[in-house]
């Protein structure tokens, strides 16, 4: 509906294809094409990065006939490898058995390879495990083949991400554009992610702070189709936090850790044939990416605007690394860097690291101590990077001086760049009543209300609500009448030939269904849902009303105190995107069938 100045096409971008929420689903995801929303096809074949390389491709194609003489700038950000994990059983079946080993020795293994390879220095440590953190060993028989499976469909997944990006290389050559384009391939996701906690079939359990076992999630997965459903639409898989550790090797944490290098350091490819002749030493000058934009200025020889559409500009954050494309041993110029993630700290300062872990264990549920943390309390770490690539020596107690300074360095960069207050982003998990919410309280929808974002849309699933639906059916009527969420957790409610349903997908593990013994008969009807939830998170009751007569009621055993989903939507007389019931998956999106005159929402 717009605005959309802070859309990509209202920052600059001429064209966008794509998503805007923090992930989406591979197969079914909510897509944008400039400001206007679009549907991908209903196709087993479809994945969203294959699209995301088709496009690309086509979009280049057309640039090269209509302006031949012009450069472009590209940036192409896919969802992978991102969570939900998503990709086809045979990327996957690559790796079966490959992990068979657990996460201990794949780090292991792959801190050998780091060393063969001349990745890292020869001296670097491989830090150890954190207490909180499983040993692959402590983990029951009966749940590994649950555990190395995600870890199976995520490397596939990687591997089918970087087929893609090499499509897209493959264009630019067949084009003739690849040798004078300048292509920066930057791997990763803030870290390896350790969202998935414990591993899990529906990632945003670990956001909204909900327990699970893994028992339950593999009793959940029976009735989706076992371990094969797996990586598929049915569920929103995350591997366990010990894949995402062994992925970090040989940094010591995870993404959502600001002060060890495990969840901030990604590796970074630089290809220009025309710019740079290519050798085989990496580059080990420390650098951010906050440093790709300045680089970019430089090589093209550009100057950074001071006025843009009549506003004055920031000074440019970062530093070139246009210097390093020449000479792999060249002086750091980068002097300084501030890290922040959820209270968790830290500060580079020409070859120095401090830092603090902070109040936040990403692959824990409840971080203990997290209600009563005083950020003045934090302990503090110092590493000397330039002798310590790994940070495994900790230097805080030998050289007290050198702390206290890079300390009151972070102090100044954090007011600088208005990180203040620390560990705001932590509120939420302490008080989800305080999530940000549409101010409306009372909505009147019908069938042209889709595509409403889960961020805006009334909270039908996590507050109390009354929704009023005046309807007209046929005989035996079928489809959706309103849903929000998706197949990794949301709320609809339905009618499946002339029967009215109701499912509540407690993010899969936990479902509660409501079904009316009696068919509505031909003709007009007045619908109500009466949901009762006294607080966040807790118990619902659920109340329906057909034609002023209760007809049943059921209780929700939990609800999801924050969201379902990071991109759904709310939808009226249809299920976009991924659908909230699996019993209606093959007829999805599940049109409603007769007509929905009004909808009315009313928060309570």
């Amino acid at each position: 509906m717009g605005p959309f100045e802070y859309w990509p096409t209202g920052y600059g971008f001429d064209h966008f294809y794509g998503f805007l929420a923090g992930e989406t689903s591979q197969y079914e995801p909510r897509l944008v094409e400039n400001t206007n929303q679009i549907e991908p096809p209903i196709d087993e074949s479809y994945h969203l990065t294959e699209d995301m390389a088709d496009k690309a491709i086509r979009w280049l194609k057309r640039h090269r006939s209509f302006t031949p003489d012009a450069p472009f700038c590209m940036y192409w950000a896919p969802g992978a490898a991102h969570g939900p994990h998503h990709v086809f059983p045979a990327w996957a079946d690559k790796y079966k058995g490959a992990f068979d080993d657990g996460w201990d020795a794949l780090r292991a293994k792959t801190f050998a390879k780091q060393k063969q390879l001349g990745w890292i220095p020869a001296d670097t440590k491989l830090t150890a495990r954190a207490d909180t953190m499983p040993a692959w060993d402590s983990i029951p028989a009966a749940e590994r083949a649950f555990q190395t499976r995600l870890m199976e469909v995520f490397a596939g997944f990687v591997e089918h991400t970087d087929a893609q990006v090499g499509k897209l290389v493959g264009a630019l050559e067949s084009m003739g554009l690849r040798e004078n384009t300048l292509i920066l391939y930057i791997w990763g996701d803030n870290g390896s992610s350790a969202e998935g906690q414990g591993g899990s079939i529906s990632e945003l359990l670990a956001q909204n702070q909900i327990p699970s076992t893994i028992q339950q999630q593999i009793e959940a997965l029976k009735g989706l189709g076992g371990l094969g459903a797996l990586g598929s639409a049915k569920v929103d898989n995350m591997y366990h936090a010990g894949w995402a550790w062994a992925g970090s090797t040989p940094f010591k944490h995870t993404k959502l850790v600001a002060s060890h290098f495990g969840g901030t350091r990604n590796p970074m490819v630089v290809s220009w044939p025309n710019g740079i002749k290519p050798d085989k030493t990496p580059r080990a000058q420390f650098h951010h990416v906050n440093d790709v934009a300045p680089t970019l200025y430089e090589v093209l020889g550009i100057e950074h605007p001071k006025m843009v559409d009549g506003f004055a500009q920031d000074p440019m954050d970062g530093t070139s690394f246009a210097y390093t494309f020449e000479a792999a041993d060249a002086p750091e110029q980068k002097p300084t860097q501030y890290f922040d993630n959820n209270g968790s700290r830290g500060i580079y300062h020409q070859g120095w690291y401090a830092c603090t872990f902070g109040p936040l264990t990403p692959w824990l549920t409840k971080s203990p101590g997290l209600k009563t943390w005083d950020s003045a309390l934090d302990v503090w770490e110092l590493y000397d990077l330039r002798t310590d690539f790994s940070q495994a020596n900790d230097l805080a107690a030998k050289e007290p001086e050198k702390l206290a300074e890079l300390k009151k360095l972070f102090l100044a960069q954090a007011r600088e760049n208005k990180v203040f207050p620390l560990g705001a982003g932590i509120w939420l998990r302490l008080h989800p009543e305080d999530i940000s919410r549409t101010p409306y309280r009372n909505w009147t929808f019908d069938q042209s209300s889709v595509r409403m974002p889960e961020f805006t849309a009334p909270g039908i699933g996590t507050v109390s609500n009354t929704i009023t639906m005046k309807v007209t059916v046929g005989e035996e009527t079928s489809g959706v009448l309103y849903a929000l969420g998706g197949a990794s957790g949301g709320v609809t409610c339905y009618l499946d030939k002339g029967q009215l349903v109701y499912l509540y997908n407690m993010m899969i593990i936990e479902q509660t269904t409501f079904r009316c013994p009696q068919k509505l008969p031909a003709g007009e009807h007045t619908i109500v849902v009466d949901t009762t939830i006294p607080r966040p998170g807790a118990p619902a009751t659920v109340v329906f009303s057909v034609d002023g007569a209760e007809v049943g009621r059921v209780t929700v055993k939990r609800t999801v105190p924050l969201v379902f989903t990071a991109s759904e939507s709310f939808d009226v007389g249809v299920d976009l995107g991924s659908p909230v019931a699996h019993e209606y998956e093959k007829r999805r999106p599940f049109k409603f069938g007769g007509s929905i005159e009004r909808l009315d929402v009313r928060l309570k």
